[in-house]
């Protein structure tokens, strides 16, 4: 039922605890990071979208500031670890939260979000972030590789890997 907020299961709300507990160091970055406004510089900027295919391009104008500049921060981790990843993985590593675009949440609700977990219809959205980003990439017509590594299937399992090191810094 949508609108209605669910008890965790027994035993859950100590794992979801932990679970962002351990992730503190890299969150903390994220936050401090949000709370900029500041927009990516223009080289940044046509660096990234050099990558991109027009669909992803206008789906990746569309993510806030801090968004944007944690998508080019973890491509240049990704590129610099995993350095002969093609243009579909380093579009995956610069669009890798572009379901963000479908939340509304500002920095202080993100962060209430991560701490509490998918309790309202905004939270989930959130926590859904990846599987809606897939679903408007797939609309926006991006590479079949692009959607495997975001969504996990690629057999590129190096590739995987290195997005997942770029992404938790």
């Amino acid at each position: 039922m949508a609108g209605v907020s669910r008890l965790a299961p027994p035993g859950t709300q100590r794992c979801r605890m932990s679970s962002w507990m351990s992730q503190l160091p890299h969150l903390s970055r994220r936050f401090f990071g949000a709370v900029s406004r500041r927009a990516p510089s223009s080289s940044d900027q046509a660096w990234a979208l050099g990558f991109l295919l027009e669909g992803e391009a206008a789906l990746w104008k569309q993510l806030g500031n801090a968004d944007q500049r944690h998508s080019i921060d973890v491509a240049r981790r990704f590129s610099a670890d995993f350095s002969e990843s093609p243009r579909d993985e380093m579009a995956g590593a610069l669009l890798h939260d572009i379901g963000k675009v479908s939340v509304h949440l500002g920095t202080f609700g993100r962060v209430l979000a991560t701490v509490v977990g998918p309790r309202t219809r905004s939270f989930r959205i959130y926590h859904d972030h990846e599987q809606i980003g897939i679903e408007l990439l797939r609309a926006a017509g991006s590479a079949a590789a692009t959607l495997s590594l975001l969504d996990g299937t690629t057999q590129r399992v190096d590739a995987l890997a290195a997005l997942r090191r770029a992404d938790n810094v």
